[in-house]
């Protein structure tokens, strides 16, 4: 199954549920800076669109209010965003490489733990 495209505003909502593992509608509001925080009916219509898109999920009911889960992880929506990143490129990384070295955002640690990864996909993909 492809990963849910996510908007900033669900990605907002899903990051609250990644820390927190388990949250009510009400709750996901107040995660929100006090200052930035969208009103209790746009966090609920944003999450009944998580959960048409299966990205969350309903896990039980307290009372008349329910309480939610992430159905997706951290690791696969962000997959699913630098895909759709690389894919404004024609799927090519080195205009995306290029801006992060220039914006100081690409350290050589970082290019060093790139190196290794690849090193070990080369390994791997050697002993099949």
């Amino acid at each position: 199954m492809s990963e849910p495209k996510l908007a900033k505003l669900e990605l907002k909502i899903m990051e609250t549920l990644w820390a927190r593992g388990q949250a009510s509608i009400r709750e996901i509001q107040e995660a929100f800076p006090e200052d930035d925080r969208p009103a209790y009916t746009t966090v609920q219509t944003t999450v009944y669109r998580l959960e048409a898109k299966k990205a969350l999920r309903r896990v039980k009911k307290v009372g008349n209010f329910h309480i939610f889960e992430a159905a997706v992880s951290r690791n696969a929506a962000q997959r699913r965003l630098i895909d759709d990143l690389l894919g404004l490129f024609g799927g090519r990384t080195q205009p995306v490489m290029a801006h992060l070295i220039e914006s100081g955002k690409l350290t050589l640690a970082d290019v060093k733990e790139a190196e290794k990864m690849l090193r070990r996909l080369q390994r791997k993909d050697d002993s099949r």
